[in-house]
């Protein structure tokens, strides 16, 4: 991947489509009436790119990820990855899903954690032992093989997650809020980890999160969604370079493109339903 700081970070207009909705809703059953969780969802996310997606609480960007991950089906519209449906995308183990939690087994070592998938999908002893090496490699993780996950802090439980879903070489990375619960240092340092795996990896990635300061400095494209029904008030490309230290939060074009974020979020409160 070229790491050249000219180079702006969107992705090219020819890159192959992973993920097409059009249309898209959702609408759950409960027994106070129906909830419409998402309304007239269109958005293609390109091969390689970081989209970030932001909004209020309850604004269906979970709801979003579940349904690529084929968590939830929707009730209107369409959606695809990879030219298959979300089951057929599942089934083939198209994608890998970080959770807002580790979501580690106590019992059983980070290795182990990380091997889950493979065991699940019958790889050899040998090439259990060679992407696990690859990937606790890849989230700096080398050397912790053997411990549990209490023995972790946080942010090394999340880094351990992030290789159990990348561990089975999914192109597809799903991200529910990782670094939400991490205090702000750690997160920061998680922040810059990630956008050098996803430089290493080259993989797509879907991450939720309600911080405009970090929509910013990871993605190629910002997603702003509205309260419920969750809608796409907004899609922000970013300018920014792909190599980002942290201090780039404070330049101008940094602090303009978080500006249009907020913006985007205040007019989605305009809806009406």
């Amino acid at each position: 991947m070229d790491m050249q700081a000219s180079q702006p970070s969107h992705a090219t207009v020819s890159a192959p489509s992973v993920i097409s909705a059009a249309g898209l809703g959702l609408t759950f059953q409960t027994n106070d009436g129906p909830v419409r969780a998402l309304s007239d969802v269109n958005l293609t996310i390109n091969k390689g790119e970081f989209v970030s997606f932001i909004g209020p609480s309850g604004c269906g960007k979970t709801t979003f990820l579940r349904v690529i991950a084929d968590l939830e089906q929707p009730t209107d519209g369409t959606i695809s990855i990879n030219g298959m449906s979300p089951r057929e995308a599942r089934e083939r183990r198209a994608y890998g899903y970080v959770f807002q939690a580790a979501a580690l087994y106590p019992w059983r070592t980070i290795e182990k954690n990380v091997a889950l998938p493979l065991e699940i999908m019958g790889f050899s002893d040998a090439e259990k032992r060679e992407r696990i090496a690859r990937t606790l490699a890849l989230v700096n993780l080398t050397g912790f093989e053997k411990k549990f996950p209490w023995q972790l802090s946080g942010g090394m439980q999340q880094r351990a997650s992030i290789a159990r879903a990348l561990s089975f070489d999914a192109d597809l990375l799903l991200m529910d809020e990782p670094f939400g619960a991490l205090d702000e240092i750690v997160r920061d340092h998680l922040n810059e980890q990630l956008l050098q795996l996803w430089a290493r990896t080259e993989k797509t990635i879907c991450f939720v999160t309600h911080s405009i300061p970090e929509a910013v400095y990871l993605s190629t494209r910002i997603v702003v969604m509205s309260p419920r029904p969750g809608r796409v008030t907004d899609v922000i490309e970013s300018t920014l370079p792909r190599e980002r230290p942290l201090d780039i939060r404070e330049t101008p074009e940094f602090l303009a493109i978080a500006a249009r974020v907020r913006d985007g979020l205040r007019a989605g409160h305009s809806y009406d339903d």
